[in-house]
């Protein structure tokens, strides 16, 4: 589960995640637990991940389905579901600690503008690929009418 979290200026807060080839933004989230629905994995992971307690949370947005290659030729992948999280603005407080975050590979915490992500550079990875575009166009025109199906195979 993951959440757009966006603040009364329309800025997106998100998570970069370091692993030894590369370092990918993200939408605050994580893994679901066997016993929780959707809403209660995503409360969990944005408390421990950012410290945003109880959320009111909106629209399903998108799903993503990355599927990626092991050595052996077998595959394997996740499938994400990214929430609409309108929040005022507030101060990343993660209540996992600094070493509990960098285990999940969680290095950084940065609020983006728009404007800021349609500017990054070539350098940096988003997931979803096209995530500034996704967020730029549920920040100007609201959630889509249906939730956006995406694939994603790495190679």
């Amino acid at each position: 589960m993951r959440g757009l979290i966006v603040d009364e200026l329309n800025h997106v807060l998100l998570a970069l995640l370091q692993f030894p080839a590369r370092s990918v933004w993200v939408l605050p989230g994580g893994g679901i637990e066997a016993d929780e629905e959707h809403h209660d994995a995503l409360h969990r992971e944005l408390r421990e991940e950012v410290g945003l307690y109880e959320p009111p949370i909106g629209e399903l947005l998108w799903t993503r389905t990355h599927v990626v290659p092991f050595i052996d030729g077998q595959w394997d992948g996740q499938r994400d579901h990214a929430y609409l999280v309108r929040t005022t603005r507030f101060d990343p407080q993660p209540e996992l600690s600094v070493e509990q975050l960098r285990s999940e590979h969680l290095v950084e915490l940065r609020w983006w503008s728009i404007e800021e992500l349609s500017l990054a550079l070539d350098d940096i990875f988003f997931a979803p690929l096209h995530l500034p575009q996704l967020v730029a166009d549920v920040v100007r025109n609201g959630p889509p009418p249906e939730p956006i199906h995406i694939f994603q195979e790495t190679k």
